[in-house]
């Protein structure tokens, strides 16, 4: 097996962690932005820095990546499989970042891996990987964020109902730079770890290692595409999570980062299960907003947010299928 197709392999999944970073970086510093409690190079340093960190606190998302979605043919045809994945999802990540909706990079890379896998004949674990670790906390995920993140604005309001609206915007302001960091963070945790496992993928079809244990070398590789990708930008869906869904106050915005950085690490740590990072911050800016009142959230903006969701998994899955057959054409 040439040693040439793996290189090309990882430098493509390097690729997609850095469209990642920038496609999804809007999501931790968006809120932060709106409020003006970081400005927005500030904020993306901030947000690349904690991206690098937390792509080095865990690999279980990577390897349900790597061992649960689709079983490749070993050899050649098992490499056409996961570059042309890569691609589906690519394309389909430059898409949503041009007209700036926040679509989901983890549902991308799941769709590009399935479409892939069925123009392949791979075998695909449809209801252990694709439903029970993807699809399932997928949806679950994104109405936890909006249920909590409702109920702790809530909780919120009713403890600062008598505070000095001026003060609690300051002190605010302040503790957004924490949890926009911690937000960032467990971007970093649950997307970086989506190219991690495609490069296992990819090393284990190729016969180079024989388990899905992740490579330190590819944790650090991945880590820094995805911190480089985040500082480069992201300003497109950043209006649209800051402003466009609701207009954000201090404390609108550290809850909705609070109760997005809970649900990622919840899902990292307890299940390994890869949920999408713009889904979960975008149904928390809704459940917050929703408590001033529904009319206040732009369920026009939502609508468009939500069709990109569907048309997400199989749009980048007839990418990812139409990419395998000139994807052999690379291979020996």
């Amino acid at each position: 097996m040439s040693l040439a197709i793996v290189i090309t392999v990882v430098v493509v999944a390097l690729l997609f962690d850095y469209t990642n970073g920038f496609h999804d970086a809007a999501n931790a510093i968006a809120s932060a932005v709106s409020t003006r409690a970081l400005t927005p190079r500030v904020a993306l340093a901030i947000a690349a820095i904690a991206n690098l960190f937390g792509a080095l606190l865990s690999t279980g998302v990577a390897v349900t990546i790597a061992a649960s979605i689709i079983e490749p043919p070993s050899g050649a045809r098992g490499l056409a499989v996961v570059l042309a994945a890569l691609v589906g999802a690519i394309v389909w990540n430059f898409t949503t970042w041009y007209f700036g909706l926040p679509s989901s990079s983890s549902q991308a890379l799941i769709g590009g891996l399935v479409g892939a896998g069925l123009a392949s004949h791979s075998e695909i674990h449809w209801m252990s990987g694709v439903i029970g670790k993807v699809i399932v906390p997928m949806i679950i995920s994104p109405v936890i964020g909006l249920v909590l993140g409702y109920s702790l604005m809530i909780i919120a309001l009713w403890a600062l109902r008598r505070a000095n609206p001026h003060r609690v915007d300051r002190g605010f302001r302040i503790a957004q730079i924490f949890s926009a960091t911690s937000l960032a963070l467990g971007h970093g945790l649950q997307d970086a770890q989506k190219g991690m496992g495609i490069i296992v993928l990819a090393l284990v079809t190729a016969g180079y290692q024989s388990d899905f244990v992740v490579p330190v070398w590819t944790m650090l590789l991945c880590a820094t595409a995805l911190a480089a990708g985040t500082y480069s930008g992201g300003r497109r869906i950043m209006r649209t999570i800051g402003r466009r869904i609701f207009p954000l106050r201090p404390v609108h915005g550290f809850v909705a980062e609070a109760t997005a950085s809970s649900v990622l690490y919840l899902t990292a740590f307890v299940v390994a299960a890869p949920i999408s990072t713009t889904q979960v911050m975008t149904a928390s800016v809704m459940g917050v907003g929703s408590t001033r009142r529904l009319r206040a959230v732009h369920w026009g903006v939502a609508r468009e947010i939500g069709l990109a969701w569907v048309l997400t998994l199989p749009a980048a899955a007839l990418i990812g299928a139409v990419a395998y057959p000139l994807a052999l054409l690379l291979v020996p």
